[in-house]
């Protein structure tokens, strides 16, 4: 596989994401930017974490873990940490 069908499919991961958080959370995807806050962009409680979880492995096929999410403060970490679980 090249380096640009692995982009390719981040971007798609990255598209498809968006997709579902501004649905389930109810935010507008425009603001789901690499740079945003996870937290307060979905306006997530300890709760929301859960539905996140739940929502990131019916969507992705990975597994996330409250460890995982110690490092997660924006979506850019986010999705460093989902090219990390899907080995891209």
């Amino acid at each position: 596989m090249n380096v640009k069908s692995l982009k390719m499919s981040l971007e798609e991961i990255i598209e498809d994401t968006r997709d579902f958080l501004s649905e389930e959370f109810e935010v507008d995807r425009n603001l789901i930017l690499p740079g945003s806050s996870l937290k307060d962009t979905l306006d997530l409680d300890s709760l929301d974490y859960v539905d996140l979880v739940v929502l990131i492995e019916e969507n992705l096929n990975i597994k996330i873990t409250g460890e995982d999410f110690r490092e997660i403060v924006t979506f850019g970490d986010f999705y460093n940490v989902v090219q990390k679980k899907l080995g891209l």
